[in-house]
């Protein structure tokens, strides 16, 4: 048991080792970001410079690979007076079928500072000659005003050669993607406008408890809606930077939770991506795992230790792998998996054979990927992990609890949880065909 322990604390060492560079790369990446920004805004102040990116690196340290940084640039406006519409279906974003939550921001009172905005950006007519804001407009005057900023800093030698490139630009892209050399690691920036507003009340009602969470942690990453780009005439509600506020709520909590993350995200780079560690799973779904994790295993029982709290998050991901339904944890209703189809199938096998045989996994190689062939698993817990997705009554702490027990990393003492796994396993299992 001693040397099963060690062997996860001596991979998780050399994972958390490299966070200290990994954070001296992004802030100086950040530092000629924040110079380029701030001559943008000297040429047009209707894009504020915010200086708060404490959740940002704290997500680039996390993060194994060298996924982009999303970068939102706060516009100058009153977003609390403009009203929200929903798009219609001419004008929603035709590469995001799944898109939910896209509308129109009308402007529907004097006082939202868009005065400021008509001389600069077009307004698209809508409903009776109401004017609204145009996101495709914002991107190309700000893009615009990247490339001039670009310029301007090298001229003044603010730049040094090689410290920025636009070439990933695109005309189409709903972000604009900035590479800055941090060190000796180049970090590619996503960069969005974006609009703030305070967050309507029934948008709150979906999630009244902070179960799992540090009490006032839910509502307070939910004040605030964010709303970016979708398409050109289109914005959609960004959860991107509360999910970060509630990442760092999970911080705060004890036990080695993040540090399930972070494995988790090293072994995705490592061994469960394609070629050069690309594939179908990204932090992004690891990230939600975890937060449903936290939710769906509040007691502090379940957090004891490295490898319990991993296989907390192990189970959440087999089940959204095999039904292929990964709810986004602000927006249930959204499946992140959707439109992936049969990559996960393959990674499903991947993360079965971590699960069943962690220690064929928990070591560092480079070059080749260490993924060789799939443990042969447990038919009985294939069979569970497989059931019907329809059913709500599977996405609860006494279906993960018993999956918990299959893996044989259960180890809770709650009699109430015990007998709930109990008599669950036993409703289940005159369901599904036994095998012999």
């Amino acid at each position: 048991m001693e040397a099963n322990t060690s062997l996860w604390r001596s991979y998780l060492g050399v994972i958390v080792s490299r966070e200290r560079q990994r954070m001296e790369h992004f802030q100086r990446a950040e530092d000629i970001l924040l110079t380029l920004l701030e001559s943008v805004h000297a040429r047009e102040p209707r894009f504020l410079v915010d200086y708060a990116r404490n959740l940002e690196a704290f997500e680039f340290t996390l993060c194994a690979s060298e996924d982009a940084v999303t970068l939102e640039i706060p516009l100058r406006i009153d977003g609390d007076a403009l009203r929200v519409l929903a798009c219609q279906t001419r004008d929603s974003p035709a590469r995001h079928p799944s898109e939910l939550n896209t509308c129109y921001l009308e402007v529907c009172s004097s006082g939202t500072d868009l005065e400021d905005w008509t001389g600069v950006v077009d307004v698209m007519e809508h409903r009776g000659g109401v004017g609204c804001l145009l996101p495709g407009k914002i991107l190309q005057h700000l893009k615009e005003l990247l490339v001039s900023a670009i310029v301007h800093c090298q001229r003044l030698f603010l730049l040094q050669p090689g410290d920025i490139s636009a070439e990933n630009l695109r005309e189409d892209a709903m972000e604009l993607s900035l590479l800055i050399r941090g060190s000796w690691k180049t970090i590619r920036f996503d960069i969005v406008p974006v609009v703030r507003r305070q967050q309507e009340p029934l948008q709150l009602q979906r999630r009244q408890r902070d179960k799992g969470f540090p009490e006032g942690s839910l509502r307070k990453a939910m004040e605030e809606a964010h709303f970016v780009p979708a398409s050109p005439h289109c914005w959609r509600s960004s959860t991107h930077l509360p999910i970060l506020k509630l990442l760092r709520g999970v911080d705060s909590l004890q036990g080695p939770r993040l540090d399930s993350l972070r494995l988790l995200d090293q072994l995705r780079d490592q061994d469960w991506g394609g070629q050069g560690g690309k594939g179908t799973l990204t932090f992004n779904h690891l990230k939600m795992v975890l937060l449903w994790s936290t939710e769906l295993f509040p007691s502090p029982e379940d957090w004891q230790d490295l490898e319990g709290s991993v296989y907390r998050l192990l189970v959440i991901l087999l089940r959204c792998l095999a039904t292929q339904h990964l709810p986004h944890f602000l927006n249930p209703e959204e499946n992140l998996f959707q439109g992936v189809g049969p990559d996960l199938a393959s990674l499903y096998h991947k993360v079965e054979s971590f699960a069943w045989d962690p220690q064929r996994f928990l070591h560092f190689h480079f070059g080749l990927h260490g993924f060789s062939g799939s443990w042969q698993a447990d038919t009985e817990t294939r069979a569970l992990l497989h059931l019907p997705s329809k059913d709500a009554s599977y996405w609860n702490t006494a279906y993960f609890d018993m999956l918990l027990s299959q893996f044989q990393v259960f180890r809770i003492q709650d009699s109430a949880r015990l007998s709930a796994v109990s008599q669950l396993l036993s409703k289940i299992r005159q369901k599904i065909p036994q095998q012999s």
